[in-house]
């Protein structure tokens, strides 16, 4: 597949970049994912050298549930 994209001018730069930057987003969207999972299945913390308590785990589930909402929502997968 070819998709070629086309804009008028230096007043369009920011929606260029943001064509180009669909797949960064999407990549750091995937790890937020993943660090949320680890905190959920291994029990990993997000704060370094601190042991994890029941309510992080409970806000991480959260957060990525939500997360998942909103992505579900534009119709796009994280997968």
């Amino acid at each position: 597949m070819k998709v070629t994209i086309e804009y008028d001018g230096n007043e369009e730069q920011e929606e260029i970049q943001v064509a180009l930057d669909g797949h960064k987003w999407k990549s750091a969207m995937q790890e937020l994912d993943q660090e949320l999972r680890n905190t959920i299945k291994y029990g990993e913390s997000f704060l370094p050298n601190k042991n994890i308590s029941e309510q992080e785990i409970l806000i991480a589930e959260g957060i990525r549930k939500y997360l998942r909402e909103i992505v579900s929502n534009y119709n796009l997968k994280l997968d």
